[in-house]
């Protein structure tokens, strides 16, 4: 017997489809929205203080 047959006569409702994964690249994005900019600022903190090591090498 076949599991539908056996959920209606149980009077139990019809299974609902089970949702698929999601990448997890995109929800990276979405979990932290300013990670972009946390990363950019690093950067670019970075290259400031190395500007600085730079110039200060005389």
């Amino acid at each position: 017997m076949g599991e539908a047959k056996r959920r209606k006569e149980q009077g139990l409702s019809p299974k609902t489809p089970k949702k698929g994964k999601e990448s997890s690249s995109a929800n990276l994005l979405v979990k932290y929205p300013r990670l972009p900019l946390y990363i950019g600022l690093g950067f670019a903190m970075y290259l400031i203080f190395d500007w600085i090591k730079l110039n200060s090498s005389s």
